[in-house]
């Protein structure tokens, strides 16, 4: 009949293909073997990009990461056994995170269970502790409607990472499409809005509160919440606390911003609205000392099971945050006019202290002796990132300076460790994001620089080699202190290392190889790199690197090491950096 389409035979590696096609799954990330070549292939053939990376743990990170920047999932494919154990982290990774991720796992052949078969393992099993929906397909019939349905549940309700099996004569079996049941493309997720009288109470603290404070966290970069966000601090005059990548979600020199001034904000703000952020250990469990003992918390989350997790809150505001936000917005403009007081105390105080920390931070920054410090090399940095630079920044200390120095002007536009303090991620991340960038508009892209520690750019280093296969004008940036946390000079590192017999006892074990040139990997993946010992070479670096990843003809990332002190570390903190629970 007219309108039908034609019945012919069709292999189970396309329909899996023409499913991720459907759902709208448009990058897949992967290392290919027996039995999953077939499924690679089929992807690409229906228009769905594969990227094939040198290991999973890297491969399930960019898929993770995609589905972070544009709020779908993406596809990583391996094949069984270790190449799902490989991908586990990613998986993890996600799922703490809270982003939508969808795992395809080659298997073992259907009369082969239990017979000790190739790289036979129990991965649903193992997949069930990282995923919120982990299956094997056994029909072929029914592979669009478990597509679709690891695709919805990745992103619905609290997005998370999902798992789908393949055995591997399905890949490779036929039937005829007439058979195959038929399922559209998922929704996006549904918003959810809050009760309206827990609004109204949430306004009333808000209103009430001597010393408020908003907390935006990446749950409200995820949920596309900037704008409703944006005319709440800046209506109302609020000040506002991002956490590390709830950075950009308002811009981090926005004159409302009080990042420079967090311990203080959270000691003594009596009133906290979290905006997609959690009260875990990276906002100290909401614990005293760390926050006011008699803080009244107003949390906005998407899941309900969230609500007074280590500390009561005092008004629950479940639902998707821009929904939400936008309640607080229009319960709060019915009410009359209302501002936080840019002359009282509390900004006064918070002021004062957002100016001493920047100067503080000028002063380390204007410190050039040699060996650099981390300050003195970003503050050279900072001069060439342009405004709408997606940074990728992983390691301890490079790390946690970055998040402070480092400004972020648009959401999703900083990626790093995240809620799980994942290391190893920063290549990967990099690699997904610049595909991403290179599939937009050219008016629309954002440099990818990716700026990592020497230990943390160890963990997946060979995916300089993916970065420049894809032609991925990537600037990698390598903070390069000989160690994890620190190394040693080189005077010790001579006396640690004269008896060869004695490396394993001598060693510290936070040291890395001193004076390590990571510049030389570059060259071996056939791109530019640069090694820098001084803020005028380092500032030289930078020149030639920008210029070339910026080129409208741009097609290779560029490597710069950057040797700096094995002892710099973080200015002296008030607190610890790590909280440690008293619950």
């Amino acid at each position: 009949m007219e309108g039908e389409e034609e019945d012919h035979s069709v292999d189970g590696a396309t329909l899996v293909a023409q499913a991720l096609a459907e759902q709208g799954v448009e990058y897949v990330f992967g290392v290919v073997g027996i039995p999953v070549v077939e499924m690679a292939v089929a992807m690409q053939d229906v228009g769905v990009r594969y990227i094939g990376m040198r290991n999973e743990q890297a491969a399930s990170y960019a898929a993770s990461v995609i589905g972070y920047i544009t709020g779908k999932p993406a596809g990583c494919l391996v094949v069984p056994g270790p190449g799902l154990i490989h991908a586990l982290p990613g998986m993890a990774n996600a799922q703490v995170n809270c982003w939508p991720l969808l795992v395809l796992g080659g298997a073992y052949d259907q009369d082969q269970g239990g017979t000790g078969s190739f790289q036979e393992w129990p991965q649903v099993e193992s997949t069930r502790l990282y995923s919120k929906y982990s299956f094997r397909i056994e029909t072929l019939q029914s592979i669009p409607f478990h597509v679709e349905k690891a695709v919805r549940t990745s992103m619905y309700g609290r997005p998370g990472a999902c798992y789908l099996e393949l055995p591997g004569n399905l890949i490779t079996s036929k039937t005829n499409t007439s058979t195959v049941r038929k399922v559209p493309a998922c929704p996006p997720p549904p918003l959810t809005f809050a009760d309206p009288q827990s609004v109204r109470e949430a306004v009333r603290a808000i209103k009430e509160a001597k010393r408020p404070l908003v907390v935006i966290g990446k749950g409200a970069a995820y949920g596309r919440a900037e704008r409703e966000i944006d005319r709440l601090v800046t209506c109302h005059y609020l000040p506002f606390l991002p956490t590390p990548m709830g950075k950009g979600v308002m811009d981090d020199e926005h004159p409302l911003c009080v990042a420079a001034a967090r311990s203080l904000a959270l000691q003594q703000a009596d009133v906290i609205l979290l905006l997609g952020a959690r009260l875990n250990w990276i906002l100290h469990f909401g614990q005293p000392p760390r926050l006011n003992p008699s803080v009244k918390i107003i949390q906005v989350d998407i899941c309900a099971e969230e609500m007074g997790n280590n500390l009561k809150a005092h008004v629950m505001l479940s639902g998707h945050v821009s929904a939400v936000t936008k309640q607080l917005n229009e319960e709060l403009e019915r009410g009359g006019f209302f501002v936080c007081d840019r002359g009282s105390d509390w900004w006064t105080s918070l002021n004062a202290k957002v100016k001493q920390n920047i100067a503080t931070n000028k002063s380390l920054a204007a410190d050039e002796s040699l060996p650099m410090s981390f300050y003195c090399a970003y503050a050279v940095i900072n001069r060439f990132l342009p405004n709408n630079a997606i940074i990728v920044n992983e390691g301890s200390s490079t790390m946690d300076i970055g998040r402070t120095v480092l400004m972020s002007h648009y959401p999703r536009h900083r990626l790093d460790a995240g809620t799980f303090a994942t290391m190893g991620l920063g290549c990967g991340f990099a690699i997904a994001a610049a595909l991403v960038n290179k599939n937009r508009p050219r008016g629309q892209r954002s440099p990818v620089v990716c700026i990592q520690g020497d230990s943390a750019f160890g963990f997946s280093g060979m995916e300089l080699e993916t970065a420049s296969r894809y032609q991925l004008p990537i600037v990698f940036i390598v903070m390069n202190n000989n160690g994890i946390y620190r190394g040693v000079d080189e005077e010790t590192w001579k006396d640690m290392t004269e008896d060869g017999e004695k490396l394993a006892l001598n060693i510290p074990p936070t040291s890395l190889l001193m004076n390590a040139r990571y510049n030389k990997i570059a060259e071996a993946f056939l791109f530019r790199g640069y090694s820098t010992s001084t803020p005028a070479q380092l500032h030289s670096a930078l020149s030639e690197a920008f210029a070339q990843v910026l080129a409208s003809d741009a097609s290779a990332p560029v490597l710069i090491n950057v040797e700096l002190s094995p002892t710099s570390s973080r200015k002296p903190q008030e607190f610890s950096w790590l909280t440690r629970s008293n619950l």
